[in-house]
Protein backbone atom coordinates (compact mmCIF):
# COMPACT_ATOMS: atom_id res chain seq x y z
CA UNK A 1 0.00 0.00 0.00
CA UNK A 2 1.24 3.50 -0.85
CA UNK A 3 1.95 5.85 2.05
CA UNK A 4 -0.51 8.74 2.36
CA UNK A 5 2.06 11.21 1.03
CA UNK A 6 2.31 9.31 -2.26
CA UNK A 7 -1.36 8.72 -2.90
CA UNK A 8 -3.19 10.69 -5.54
CA UNK A 9 -4.39 14.02 -4.19
CA UNK A 10 -7.81 14.90 -5.51
CA UNK A 11 -7.91 18.08 -7.56
CA UNK A 12 -10.59 20.73 -7.37
CA UNK A 13 -11.35 23.86 -9.38
CA UNK A 14 -13.37 26.66 -7.80
CA UNK A 15 -14.81 29.15 -10.29
CA UNK A 16 -16.11 32.23 -8.49
CA UNK A 17 -17.65 35.55 -9.48
CA UNK A 18 -20.96 37.01 -10.53
CA UNK A 19 -23.13 39.07 -8.18
CA UNK A 20 -21.06 40.57 -5.36
CA UNK A 21 -23.88 40.33 -2.79
CA UNK A 22 -23.14 36.64 -2.29
CA UNK A 23 -19.50 37.40 -1.47
CA UNK A 24 -18.08 34.99 -4.08
CA UNK A 25 -14.44 35.60 -3.12
CA UNK A 26 -14.77 35.06 0.66
CA UNK A 27 -17.06 32.05 0.13
CA UNK A 28 -14.56 30.57 -2.35
CA UNK A 29 -11.89 30.98 0.34
CA UNK A 30 -14.02 28.88 2.71
CA UNK A 31 -14.46 26.15 0.10
CA UNK A 32 -10.71 26.19 -0.53
CA UNK A 33 -9.81 25.93 3.15
CA UNK A 34 -12.17 23.01 3.74
CA UNK A 35 -10.95 21.10 0.69
CA UNK A 36 -7.27 21.71 1.42
CA UNK A 37 -7.78 20.48 4.97
CA UNK A 38 -8.85 17.19 3.40
CA UNK A 39 -5.84 16.88 1.14
CA UNK A 40 -7.20 18.39 -2.07
CA UNK A 41 -5.06 20.36 -4.48
CA UNK A 42 -7.21 23.43 -5.17
CA UNK A 43 -7.18 25.99 -7.97
CA UNK A 44 -9.34 29.10 -7.66
CA UNK A 45 -10.31 31.07 -10.74
CA UNK A 46 -12.25 34.38 -10.85
CA UNK A 47 -13.29 33.33 -14.34
CA UNK A 48 -15.35 30.70 -16.15
CA UNK A 49 -12.71 30.25 -18.87
CA UNK A 50 -11.14 27.11 -17.32
CA UNK A 51 -14.42 25.27 -17.94
CA UNK A 52 -13.69 25.41 -21.67
CA UNK A 53 -10.13 24.09 -21.29
CA UNK A 54 -10.25 20.35 -21.91
CA UNK A 55 -6.76 19.78 -20.47
CA UNK A 56 -7.74 21.47 -17.21
CA UNK A 57 -11.11 19.75 -16.92
CA UNK A 58 -9.79 16.27 -17.66
CA UNK A 59 -7.52 16.35 -14.61
CA UNK A 60 -10.18 17.38 -12.10
CA UNK A 61 -12.05 15.37 -9.51
CA UNK A 62 -14.33 18.28 -8.58
CA UNK A 63 -15.65 21.56 -9.95
CA UNK A 64 -17.18 24.00 -7.47
CA UNK A 65 -19.40 26.58 -9.17
CA UNK A 66 -19.76 29.82 -7.22
CA UNK A 67 -21.09 32.26 -9.80
CA UNK A 68 -24.46 33.93 -9.16
CA UNK A 69 -26.31 34.85 -12.37
CA UNK A 70 -23.92 35.52 -15.26
CA UNK A 71 -23.71 33.78 -18.61
CA UNK A 72 -22.26 30.42 -19.60
CA UNK A 73 -20.81 30.27 -23.10
CA UNK A 74 -21.38 27.29 -25.37
CA UNK A 75 -17.72 26.25 -25.00
CA UNK A 76 -17.85 26.56 -21.20
CA UNK A 77 -21.05 24.55 -20.97
CA UNK A 78 -19.69 21.89 -23.30
CA UNK A 79 -16.54 21.55 -21.22
CA UNK A 80 -18.38 21.45 -17.90
CA UNK A 81 -21.08 19.06 -19.03
CA UNK A 82 -18.61 16.67 -20.67
CA UNK A 83 -16.37 16.61 -17.60
CA UNK A 84 -19.22 15.90 -15.19
CA UNK A 85 -20.79 13.31 -17.50
CA UNK A 86 -17.46 11.45 -17.56
CA UNK A 87 -17.13 11.38 -13.77
CA UNK A 88 -15.92 14.74 -12.45
CA UNK A 89 -18.02 15.87 -9.50
CA UNK A 90 -19.76 19.24 -9.30
CA UNK A 91 -20.86 20.99 -6.12
CA UNK A 92 -22.03 24.36 -4.89
CA UNK A 93 -24.34 26.32 -2.64
CA UNK A 94 -27.09 28.94 -2.59
CA UNK A 95 -27.13 31.34 -5.54
CA UNK A 96 -23.56 30.52 -6.48
CA UNK A 97 -24.79 27.31 -8.08
CA UNK A 98 -28.60 27.40 -7.81
CA UNK A 99 -29.00 30.87 -9.34
CA UNK A 100 -26.17 30.66 -11.83
CA UNK A 101 -26.63 31.10 -15.58
CA UNK A 102 -30.36 31.84 -15.52
CA UNK A 103 -32.22 30.39 -18.45
CA UNK A 104 -29.52 27.85 -19.38
CA UNK A 105 -31.73 24.78 -19.51
CA UNK A 106 -28.92 22.26 -19.78
CA UNK A 107 -27.21 23.64 -16.71
CA UNK A 108 -30.51 23.68 -14.78
CA UNK A 109 -31.06 20.02 -15.65
CA UNK A 110 -27.57 19.11 -14.43
CA UNK A 111 -27.93 20.95 -11.11
CA UNK A 112 -31.43 19.60 -10.52
CA UNK A 113 -32.98 22.94 -9.64
CA UNK A 114 -33.18 26.66 -10.22
CA UNK A 115 -33.78 29.59 -7.87
CA UNK A 116 -37.19 31.28 -8.12
CA UNK A 117 -37.42 33.59 -5.08
CA UNK A 118 -36.77 33.94 -1.35
CA UNK A 119 -40.18 34.92 0.09
CA UNK A 120 -39.91 37.14 3.15
CA UNK A 121 -36.28 37.99 2.50
CA UNK A 122 -33.98 37.37 5.45
CA UNK A 123 -35.92 35.18 7.91
CA UNK A 124 -35.53 32.53 10.59
CA UNK A 125 -36.52 29.02 9.54
CA UNK A 126 -35.91 25.39 10.44
CA UNK A 127 -33.93 22.93 8.38
CA UNK A 128 -34.98 19.29 8.69
CA UNK A 129 -32.55 16.48 7.92
CA UNK A 130 -34.42 14.06 5.64
CA UNK A 131 -31.82 11.33 5.15
CA UNK A 132 -30.04 10.50 8.40
CA UNK A 133 -28.18 7.55 6.83
CA UNK A 134 -26.48 9.41 3.99
CA UNK A 135 -22.79 10.23 4.59
CA UNK A 136 -23.44 13.91 3.84
CA UNK A 137 -26.04 14.33 6.58
CA UNK A 138 -25.26 11.42 8.93
CA UNK A 139 -25.28 12.29 12.65
CA UNK A 140 -26.72 15.77 12.02
CA UNK A 141 -29.86 16.98 13.76
CA UNK A 142 -32.54 19.40 12.58
CA UNK A 143 -31.41 22.98 13.12
CA UNK A 144 -32.62 26.57 13.04
CA UNK A 145 -31.13 28.93 10.50
CA UNK A 146 -31.39 32.65 9.73
CA UNK A 147 -30.85 33.63 6.11
CA UNK A 148 -32.76 33.65 2.83
CA UNK A 149 -35.06 30.66 2.44
CA UNK A 150 -34.81 29.64 -1.20
CA UNK A 151 -37.94 28.71 -3.13
CA UNK A 152 -36.82 26.71 -6.17
CA UNK A 153 -37.98 24.74 -9.14
CA UNK A 154 -36.59 21.27 -8.42
CA UNK A 155 -36.18 18.00 -10.27
CA UNK A 156 -38.31 15.28 -8.62
CA UNK A 157 -35.54 12.76 -9.28
CA UNK A 158 -33.19 14.50 -6.80
CA UNK A 159 -32.12 12.54 -3.73
CA UNK A 160 -33.21 15.03 -1.06
CA UNK A 161 -30.97 15.27 2.02
CA UNK A 162 -32.64 18.15 3.88
CA UNK A 163 -35.77 20.25 3.51
CA UNK A 164 -37.64 23.21 5.00
CA UNK A 165 -41.34 24.17 5.29
CA UNK A 166 -42.23 27.32 3.37
CA UNK A 167 -44.69 29.47 5.28
CA UNK A 168 -46.40 31.36 2.48
CA UNK A 169 -47.80 28.30 0.71
CA UNK A 170 -47.09 25.35 3.03
CA UNK A 171 -44.75 23.64 0.59
CA UNK A 172 -41.90 21.41 1.72
CA UNK A 173 -38.89 22.75 -0.13
CA UNK A 174 -35.69 20.74 -0.62
CA UNK A 175 -32.68 22.49 0.92
CA UNK A 176 -29.90 20.06 -0.01
CA UNK A 177 -29.77 17.23 -2.52
CA UNK A 178 -27.54 15.01 -4.59
CA UNK A 179 -27.97 13.44 -8.02
CA UNK A 180 -26.05 12.11 -11.00
CA UNK A 181 -25.19 13.66 -14.35
CA UNK A 182 -23.93 10.78 -16.46
CA UNK A 183 -21.13 9.26 -14.38
CA UNK A 184 -20.60 12.45 -12.36
CA UNK A 185 -21.91 13.20 -8.89
CA UNK A 186 -23.82 16.44 -8.33
CA UNK A 187 -24.26 18.05 -4.90
CA UNK A 188 -26.23 21.22 -4.12
CA UNK A 189 -27.21 23.06 -0.94
CA UNK A 190 -29.39 26.18 -0.86
CA UNK A 191 -27.71 27.24 2.40
CA UNK A 192 -24.86 29.77 2.41
CA UNK A 193 -25.87 33.28 1.32
CA UNK A 194 -22.58 34.79 2.46
CA UNK A 195 -19.40 33.89 4.28
CA UNK A 196 -20.99 34.45 7.70
CA UNK A 197 -23.60 31.75 7.01
CA UNK A 198 -20.82 29.15 6.98
CA UNK A 199 -20.12 29.87 10.66
CA UNK A 200 -23.18 27.71 11.35
CA UNK A 201 -21.61 24.27 11.95
CA UNK A 202 -24.32 22.30 10.16
CA UNK A 203 -24.06 24.47 7.05
CA UNK A 204 -20.31 24.08 6.87
CA UNK A 205 -20.48 20.34 7.53
CA UNK A 206 -23.13 19.65 4.88
CA UNK A 207 -21.23 21.75 2.33
CA UNK A 208 -17.87 20.15 2.99
CA UNK A 209 -19.20 16.60 3.03
CA UNK A 210 -21.15 17.31 -0.15
CA UNK A 211 -18.07 18.55 -1.98
CA UNK A 212 -16.02 15.55 -0.88
CA UNK A 213 -18.81 13.13 -1.84
CA UNK A 214 -19.05 14.66 -5.31
CA UNK A 215 -15.27 14.45 -5.81
CA UNK A 216 -15.01 10.85 -4.70
CA UNK A 217 -17.19 9.73 -7.59
CA UNK A 218 -14.42 10.39 -10.12
CA UNK A 219 -12.39 7.38 -9.04
CA UNK A 220 -15.46 5.16 -9.16
CA UNK A 221 -16.31 6.30 -12.70
CA UNK A 222 -13.07 4.98 -14.20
Amino acid sequence: MQPDSERHAMRALICYGGWDGHEPGPVADIYEAELKSRGFKVTKAPSLDPLADEKVMTGLDLVVVNWTMGQLSDAQWKGLSAAVASGTGIAGTHGGMGDAFRGHTGYNFMVGGQFVDHPGGWIKYRVYIVDHADPITADLKHFDFESEQYYMHVDPSNHVLASTPVEFNGATMPVAWKRMWGKGRVFYSALGHNAANFQVPEVRTITTRGMVWAAEGKALAK
